[in-house]
């Protein structure tokens, strides 16, 4: 299995007035970044059998912009492990159910994502510092599932290489 790690787009600074941080949209230029963004993972050659996406709305709106980038992209699905303070332990679990295919995009926050990508390439969840930018992807190779220190580092790349690829 391949898993790409994506961080979703550039986001409004605070929650809507007297909302909470997980109703934080994607601002317009955010949107423009993560479809030009998507088209570069597109012209990477990325075919994805499942899109999964925290719950939270900014994740979410990045999600969609990626799939439209693709005729045949699957529908994104919620999985509440990928929200905000969720373990990278525990989102690690719930990505087992997803081993069965061959590859895999989950869309979420920071600092987490970069705890399930260290913890699946170490063993553990804060042994390796990764700066993933907004909009900015890691590929990971699984190639005996998904588990604690099972995970080849493909390749990571910023939101402007993704973006530079799509030329």
């Amino acid at each position: 299995m391949i898993l790409y790690i994506l961080r979703h787009g550039i986001a409004e600074d605070g929650p809507p007035a007297g909302g909470d941080d997980g109703a934080r949209r994607l601002t317009a230029r955010g949107r423009d970044k993560v479809r030009a963004a998507a088209v570069g993972m597109r012209a990477l050659g990325l075919k994805l059998d499942a899109l999964l996406t925290s719950p939270l709305v900014r994740a979410a709106e990045t999600a969609e912009l990626v799939a439209a980038a693709w005729s045949n992209a699957p529908k994104p699905e919620t999985l509440a492990a990928l929200a905000t303070g969720v373990s990278p332990a525990e989102t690690v679990s719930a990505l087992k159910s997803y081993e069965r295919h061959d590859q895999v995009m989950i869309v979420g926050h920071e600092p987490g994502l970069s705890s399930i990508a260290s913890l699946l390439l170490t063993g553990s969840a804060n042994s390796l510092a990764i700066d993933l930018k907004k909009c900015g992807l890691i590929a990971l190779k699984l190639p005996d599932g998904v588990g604690r220190g099972r995970a080849q580092l493909c390749w990571m790349l910023t939101p402007r290489q993704l973006r530079r690829l799509r030329k």
